[in-house]
């Protein structure tokens, strides 16, 4: 049997020795992102996807050999296990098939092979299964016992069939057979519940029918909601006789005259016992694949959302429209400090839409404000309008609609309250909408990832793994960005490795109470903060107030002697440009420096890239976010028509894009290239700025039809 770590070496096309590496680094307590940063030399570079993936494999595989030993301890404790058993368990792929093999040995609930063993027909269904052609009617006259219940001939023949039909049922090679036979020859169909509406949003499946090998995930989520809702009936069926005829063929020996009692017996079997369960296992393994496909997928939209560009040094203001309560106004200044607030109506009246202008405007005469970030609620439509006839008048202003999801969780969280204790619910959220435009990592780090809505059926997803999925996501973004030790929220430093909620917490009491650090090493002095958690926060954490350079860089200081070593080694002196290091780093030789300095290369190449650039920030090298000043309504919209969006959501079926009418326009994943694809994923990513063709809008149904690459055919 391969070990643990040759599974993973061979699954994830890696070296061995690379794997045992990793797992050793993790079973120490070392985080994804140090590992994938700063180990790179013991696992060949692996990228931080790769070791989530290797981590949670690593899991699972563990759980599983925990299952297997469990199960084979429960059998031999009766008296069971025989070594064959024993090497088929551990043989078993998945935790489906162990227990299977476990099955028969499982303690049940009272059945009817149960009851007919109770009334002591084992020997009878023993006799007749062995199929050596003798009459059952025969051999159940000695069984018939009225004081055990068995009153008859039919009575006896009956158990006998309850236990043959069990035993069949419990044989984990026939569920084995079947449950694959059904995945590929089977039927997925959906019928409507007596009383749906006709018009409702899962009139696509009231009549649906699909074979379960090219059924998609979203199709599966959205049946799994329908009946959840008592809307829809999804069923899994198997046409024919296939089904039965395989649970004959395992049970019926190979001779002139097959048992017909056996033969009944495994009809029954499939009929009563096997078949409906294995309805129930391959409905739960398509869920778990949509459910995993689900949190796949919100994973790779939340990257980069959260990976966006930021729109920094600028004062800027925030609109969170509104009717009733109407439209709060927060004005930040370039790091996020609130410098004013206000509540203005443009919705009530020409005479308040101008009276909010006129507020507006000087609130951006009098802190200079550069942008205006305006949420995409309620009223969005309207608060747009109201800007573009505003910044008639301020040529140097632009606006951008930002997505609002999540920000009014944020709002009343107890988080915000501690942060924004002077300011109402509503006043919290423009805050909020004008730091996402500023730095949208920073601000989405305080939010539940699962309110940030770039997935699709999140909420029916298995919450604990959608949890780790995205905590993943945002542990890697906010590592792969650095965060400010001196200025950084507890939101973001609980995101760094090796922090905790409470760690974060003690490292902005201690820069309160003595004020900014002034040193990485300072950081040592953090309660709580001991020498495992400073190994591993400590390269992404930067200080750009000390004296020392490498700490407002990537180089961790276990690599600082190292970085010092490159500097002289390449003759740099003090004060020196250092962009071309990674250049002059390839002239000298790669392997000759690394080898001088005494460290591996792709830790050097690493320190070189830091060095060139210091307190770089990955994102600014990502498309810039597109700002507006004019206004686009979908009735100005036309076929043919060819605009510039940005991807706002990556699913299954299609790309989501942006295009300033305030409604997503979708492009199908059959407009998305020419190529055929297996997800918009393979070519798109959220954040991403496209060109894009109108193909048809329907204003009446609020939905506008797009191409991708027919603006590539055009071009």
């Amino acid at each position: 049997m391969p070990s643990i770590n040759e599974i993973l070496a061979q699954e994830l096309g890696q070296k061995l020795e690379y794997v045992e590496n990793v797992v050793a680094l993790m079973d120490e307590g070392n985080t994804v992102p140090f590992i994938a940063r700063y180990r790179k030399e013991m696992h060949g570079a692996m990228d931080d996807t790769t070791l989530r993936n290797l981590e949670t494999r690593l899991t699972y595989l563990r759980n599983l050999q925990q299952r297997r030993e469990e199960v084979k301890k429960s059998i031999e404790n009766q008296g069971k296990l025989t070594q064959e058993l024993s090497d088929a368990i551990d043989a078993a792929a998945t935790m489906t098939e162990v227990e299977d093999l476990y099955r028969p040995y499982k303690q049940k609930r009272r059945t009817r092979g149960s009851v007919a063993r109770e009334k002591g027909l084992e020997p009878l269904a023993q006799a007749i299964f062995a199929q050596d052609g003798q009459d059952p009617e025969v051999l159940a006259q000695d069984y018939i016992d009225p004081e055990k219940g068995v009153n008859t001939i039919e009575e006896a023949l009956q158990g006998a069939n309850d236990i043959i039909a069990e035993n069949l049922s419990d044989d984990a090679q026939i569920r084995k057979d079947l449950r694959e036979l059904v995945m590929r020859r089977g039927q997925f169909t959906c019928k409507a519940e007596e009383g749906a509406d006709e018009n409702g949003v899962y009139k696509l499946y009231y009549d649906f029918s699909q074979p379960i090998s090219r059924l998609l995930d979203h199709q599966i989520l959205a049946m799994n909601r329908g009946e959840k809702e008592g809307v829809l009936k999804p069923s899994v069926t198997l046409a024919g006789s296939e089904g039965a005829a395989l649970v004959c063929r395992a049970a019926l020996k190979p001779v002139l005259t097959v048992s017909a009692f056996v033969r009944a017996a495994a009809e029954d079997a499939y009929e009563r016992l096997i078949f409906p369960s294995i309805q129930r296992e391959v409905r739960s393994e398509l869920s778990d694949r949509a459910y995993q496909g689900a949190i796949h997928n919100f994973a790779l939209n939340l990257k980069p959302l959260l990976m966006q560009p930021p729109v920094k040094g600028f004062v800027t203001m925030g609109l969170d429209p509104g009717y009733r309560n109407g439209c709060k106004v927060a004005v930040v200044d370039a790091t996020g400090k609130v410098l004013d607030t206000a509540v203005v109506y443009p919705t009530f009246s020409e005479r308040k839409k101008q009276e909010a202008i006129s507020i507006l405007s000087g609130l951006i005469r009098k802190y200079g404000v550069r942008h205006i970030a305006i949420g995409n609620g309620t009223a969005s439509r309207e608060t747009e309008a109201m800007t573009v006839e505003m910044l008639k008048s301020f040529s140097d202003v632009s606006y951008m609609i930002v997505n609002e999801a999540g920000a009014s969780v944020y709002s009343a969280s107890p988080l915000a309250a501690e942060e924004f204790p002077e300011y109402d619910v509503n006043l919290r959220s423009a805050v909020s909408i004008a730091r996402r435009l500023q730095d949208p990592l920073a601000e989405l780090v305080k939010i539940d990832p699962k309110a940030i809505g770039v997935g699709q059926y999140q909420h029916d997803c298995p919450q604990k793994e959608l949890d780790a999925a995205l905590g993943g996501v945002v542990e890697d973004c906010v590592n792969a960005v650095g965060v400010d030790a001196n200025t950084a929220s507890r939101s973001l430093l609980q995101q760094v490795s090796g922090l905790t909620a409470a760690t974060a917490k003690n490292i902005v009491a201690y820069r309160e109470e003595n004020g900014p650090f002034t040193s990485r090493a300072q950081l040592k002095k953090v309660p709580k903060l001991g020498p495992k958690a400073f190994e591993q926060c400590a390269g992404f954490l930067r200080v750009p107030e000390s004296k020392e350079v490498l700490d407002n860089t990537g180089v961790h200081p276990e690599s600082y002697a190292a970085a010092k070593a490159l500097l002289a080694l390449l003759g740099y002196g003090k004060g020196d440009s250092l962009s071309d290091l990674p250049a002059r780093l390839e002239v000298y030789g790669l392997a000759k420096a690394a080898q001088e300095c005494g460290v591996g290369e792709p830790t050097l190449v690493d320190i070189a890239k830091e060095l060139s650039k210091p307190g770089r920030d990955p994102r600014d090298e990502l498309p810039a976010p597109i700002l507006r000043k004019d206004v686009l309504e979908m009735k100005d919209l036309v076929p043919g028509m060819e605009l510039t969006g940005t991807v706002r959501n990556v699913i299954d079926f299609g790309v989501f894009v942006d295009i300033g009418v305030h409604q997503d326009g979708l492009v199908h994943i059959s407009e998305v290239c020419s190529r055929r694809l297996r997800h918009p994923s393979e070519v798109v990513k959220v954040g991403d700025i496209v060109k894009v063709v109108v193909l048809s809008v329907d204003e009446k149904r609020h939905r506008i039809s797009l191409s991708m690459k027919q603006v590539k055919a055009k071009t």
